[in-house]
Parts: structure tokens; C-alpha cells; sequence
């Protein structure tokens, strides 16, 4: 371990520039801001073959390297250890013996593109009023790699802790049983159970024999069954991007409605948990009981900050109200134990959206009802800046982006919104904050540029041609993002609106732009592309 991590020293500075994107955001408090600078602002994405497997790199234009990925891709990549590692689904399988429809999550050498391992993860099929796992649908976990770990949420409901080296340097932890979990079988031998009441032939036909391990396979060091030890129902997908901070992992368990969205099978579930970083064991839940509250699932990530010298845990929750707990976990009042403990709460929706004339408006109703928050919440300044959205199925309808005053303690819903901006959207985006501005899209496509301290609008771009559940990224003085139309925006980071380029990539990018150590990394549905401003 010494000598790897002094290599990568060396390596990065002989590459004279930048750092790790090793997470969701960038860093724990999600500010989607990246210091990198000489990053591409045109390329040519190059030719493919008729199947599109194939590129001719000979045709591409700042494209230090380029991978395929499969049919869909909703993960974004992180960068570190000289290692990419991006989720995806298995559209174009790498291994004959791990065929079908899995969930993956490839990792790739930076240098190069070459790939290095893969966790493959069989599906967890429809059955009656279970929907968990939406058939075709890649990891969408983007990772956090710590201290040569790799951290996720699998679309089996599991937390993961792997070995960023893969097998290929043997089989590490106290997980011994890879060969099994790749064996895993993925339909359903009976129907849904109860809720709360998950039996092994829920989770798996007969069992099937294990695989032989390839250095190609992933060396999982711990894993944690949500499902099976939290008895939650998770609901389309488990896509939480975990924080990692001292012994802890922060990480959401995606507990929601079943498939009539009308139930919710596991109110009393856990929204988010504390792992023990080590051995994946259970350390405390919070306490904010959100399930009983949740319009449809709980898809955002935490995010952690500092405020007035304590740590807090941010996390939008499933039922539109943004929760901050103590990142400490304390001792459960009047049972066994430990949770995270509420130190605030502020709705994300405006009074309006919950009630009109007395009445309370009814979720997705004629697209005036309240949504739930999917973003990430980001922090600066002891701000928290946060928007509301719901599944794009459900069209457009009334956004909101609300900065709050994390210094507050309670029920901060009126006391603690600094100012609320309603002129957008329904959103799946994480702001990026940068210099006194705020960039945010919604999920029609339009980005707006605001005033970080009062909210007031800059200006709007809504030429971008398509739906996005991406985030923005700003970079070396530029805003990227990415829509569903395969056009990637680039625009000035400024109060003055400029647009620098739009680039068609050919398939939808669903992920967010990242940058790390001079290269500029674009996630397509199929494909994942290195971009470096290259002299030729």
C-alpha cells in the first residue's frame, strides 16, 4: 500500500495539474465546483461503427481516450487512485459469464481508458407490488472512493465497500463469497411477500452454484443488505452516493412507495444509516421517520458540513422537506441503539404547493402539488441550497430552489428560508455554487444563473433542446451540462450570459460533467469519454 500510494504522488506530479474527483459533487459538501483549469470547451465525439461499438479514433478531436459502456448510463464517474469508476448497465456485457440484464459498475485505468474490473450485480425482477429494481437500469450509485475503497449502493438495496484494485490482487476482507454473489439468480421464485417480511426465495430462485473468480471481478471487502436487515422497500432504484468521514458511512437506503404508488409497504424503515466504514456493520439510523411521509422515494444523497464547528448530515428527503442531523450518532431515546438526531428541517416546497383555499393539493395532481427533493443538498457559507422534483414520468410541473440558513436549530420552514426562487422547473440538480453564483438546471433543461446571497435571476438559458436529470459542473471559468437530447452545453461562469459551445454526442447523457487532473470526463448513455485539450 506504501509503495501505490507514493506511485500516484509521483504520477500526479509529473502530470503538473489537478486532483481527484472522488465522489458525488466533488467533495462532502457537494458544491459541483472543480478547480481544474486548461479543460476542453470543443471536441469531436468521433465516428462509430454501424453497431456502435466500435469509435475510430482518428475521427475524434480532444479525445485522449474513449470506453463503452452499455444501453444505459445514469451513474457519473469519479476519478481517483488513477482509477475511473462509473456505473452502468450491461448493454454491452464484458464477460460471457455474466450474461443479461445486471446492474455494473466498471473500473478503468485513468491513463488509458483500459479496463480493470467490474462488479456485475444481478436484477432483483418485478413481482406483484414490488418494483425495485426498474429492469434495464444501470447502477446508479455514483461512488466514493476513500483510502483505496470503493463505496456504493447497489441496485440489489446492498451497501458495498470494495477493493478499488479489484481481485487482481486477491481476495481481500472478511467477504469471501464473490462466487456466489455473482451466481445470484434474478427472478423471483414467488411473489412480493408482506411488508416488512422479506424470506430468502423473495430475494433469490434456488440457489444456484458460485462462479469462478476472474482478476476481471470485483473484491467486495463488506457488504449490508438493506432489505434483509432493515426490512426496507426500496422503490425504482438504490442510488445513493454514500459520504465517508473518520469510521463512518453516510448512506440513504432509497426506502419508498410500492408499485401502485399508493402503499408505503416499510414507513417505519430507515432513510439513511451509518455504516461502520470497515466492516459494513449497522452503527445507528436517523430518527426523522420520513417513510411515513414519502410521496414516492428517497433518492437523495447526504451531504456533509461544518456549521459554527459541528458537523451535520444534509439530506433531502422523500417527502420535500430538507432534514440536518447531528453527523454524531447518539444514544435512541427510550430503546436500544443509536441514531442520527434532527438539529433542523425546512419544507422545500412553498406553503402554496402543500394547501390552496384551505385544501391540501394532492402529490402530481394536475402538476400543483408538493414534490419531493432528489437533489443533493449543496453547502457554502452556511448556506444550504436545495431544489424539489419528481420522477420524470411525472412531467413537468412547479419547482422551487430554497437557500437555508443551516445556522438555525427546529422547525425552520419560515424562519430559516433566506429566499426562494419558484421561476423553475421541477429539478433532479444539485446547484453548483462558485464565486457568489448559483447554477442550477431543471429538469426541462433550462439552467439558471442567480445571486448566491439574495436569489435574484441573472439570466436563463433554456435553448438546450432537451429534458436533463443531470447536474451542472463549473470548470475552469465554464458551466458544462448534459441533456437528454445528447447536447452538451458549455457557457460562461458569469453574471453576464455566454454561451461558448453546444456539442452533440449522439446518445442522451444523463450523467454530470466531472473534471479531474487536466481531463474533462462526458458520460453518455453508451459511452464515456476523456477530453483533453490536445495539440495534433
Amino acid at each position: 500500500m506504501h509503495f501505490r500510494w507514493i506511485g500516484l504522488g509521483l504520477w500526479c506530479a509529473a502530470a503538473g495539474w489537478g486532483a481527484d474527483w472522488p465522489q458525488w459533487g466533488g467533495g462532502d459538501t457537494r458544491r459541483m465546483v472543480s478547480a481544474e483549469t486548461n479543460l476542453p470547451s470543443d471536441f469531436a465525439p468521433g465516428e462509430k461503427n454501424a453497431d456502435g461499438t466500435r469509435l475510430d479514433m482518428t475521427t475524434t478531436r480532444n479525445v485522449k481516450w474513449a470506453v463503452k459502456l452499455g444501453s444505459q448510463t445514469c451513474g457519473t464517474p469519479v476519478i481517483a487512485d488513477g482509477k475511473v469508476f462509473i456505473g452502468t448497465n450491461n448493454g454491452a456485457p464484458r464477460d460471457p459469464r455474466l450474461p443479461g440484464d445486471r446492474s455494473v459498475l466498471l473500473c478503468f485505468e485513468e491513463a488509458t481508458g483500459k479496463f480493470l474490473w467490474q462488479l456485475a450485480t444481478s436484477k432483483l425482477r418485478y413481482a406483484s407490488n414490488f418494483n425495485g429494481d426498474l429492469p434495464d437500469l444501470g447502477t446508479c450509485s455514483t461512488p466514493t472512493v476513500k483510502d483505496h475503497r470503493v463505496y456504493l449502493t447497489t441496485m440489489r438495496c446492498e451497501a458495498v465497500c470494495l477493493d478499488a484494485d479489484g481481485l487482481a490482487n486477491g481476495n481481500d476482507g472478511p467477504f469471501q463469497e464473490e462466487g456466489d454473489y455473482l451466481a445470484q439468480a434474478t427472478i423471483l421464485k414467488t411473489g412480493a411477500p408482506p411488508a416488512g417480511q422479506y424470506p430468502d426465495n423473495f430475494r433469490n430462485a434456488p440457489k444456484p452454484p458460485p462462479l469462478t473468480l476472474q482478476p476481471t471481478d470485483a473484491d467486495i471487502l463488506w457488504q449490508y443488505d438493506f432489505m434483509k436487515e432493515l426490512d426496507v422497500w426500496p422503490q425504482d432504484a438504490t442510488d445513493c452516493s454514500p459520504v465517508v468521514d473518520g469510521q463512518y458511512v453516510y448512506i440513504g437506503t432509497s426506502n419508498g412507495v410500492d408499485k401502485g404508488h399508493k402503499k408505503l409497504p416499510a414507513p417505519l424503515a430507515p432513510t439513511l444509516v451509518v455504516l461502520d466504514r470497515l466492516t459494513g456493520q449497522l452503527v445507528a439510523t436517523d430518527d426523522a421517520q420520513i417513510g411515513t411521509r414519502t410521496f414516492h422515494g428517497n433518492w437523495s444523497s447526504p451531504s456533509l458540513v461544518t456549521v459554527n464547528g459541528r458537523k451535520l448530515l444534509l439530506l433531502g428527503g422523500g417527502d420535500g422537506i430538507c432534514y440536518a442531523f447531528d453527523a454524531e450518532p447518539a444514544p435512541a431515546a427510550g430503546g436500544p441503539g443509536r441514531r442520527l438526531v434532527t438539529v433542523w428541517r425546512c419544507d422545500g416546497n412553498p406553503p402554496e404547493y402543500r394547501e390552496r383555499d384551505g385544501r391540501k393539493l394532492p402529490y402530481n395532481q394536475h402538476a400543483e402539488g408538493p414534490s419531493e427533493i432528489i437533489a443533493t443538498p449543496a453547502f457554502d457559507r452556511n448556506r444550504v441550497y436545495v431544489t424539489i422534483g419528481q420522477d420524470t414520468r411525472h412531467g413537468p410541473g412547479p419547482g422551487a430552489l430554497t437557500c437555508i440558513d443551516a445556522t438555525q436549530t427546529g422547525d425552520i420552514s419560515r424562519s430559516g428560508v433566506l429566499w426562494r426562487y419558484t421561476a423553475i422547473n421541477r429539478s433532479f440538480s444539485t446547484p453548483s455554487i462558485s464565486q457568489g453564483l448559483v447554477f442550477v438546471a431543471d429538469g426541462r433543461g433550462t439552467i439558471h444563473c442567480l445571486d448566491a446571497d439574495t436569489g435574484a435571476c441573472y439570466w436563463t438559458h433554456a435553448s438546450t433542446g432537451g429534458n436533463t436529470m443531470a447536474s451542472t459542473l463549473v470548470a475552469d471559468g465554464k458551466v458544462y451540462f448534459g441533456n437528454a437530447n445528447g447536447k452538451l452545453t458549455i457557457l460562461a461562469a458569469s453574471k453576464e450570459k455566454k454561451l461558448i459551445n453546444e456539442i452533440r454526442v449522439g446518445s442522451a447523457i444523463h450523467a454530470t460533467p466531472v473534471a479531474a487532473h487536466g481531463v474533462l470526463y462526458i458520460a453518455t448513455q453508451h459511452w464515456l469519454y476523456a477530453l483533453q485539450n490536445l495539440s495534433r
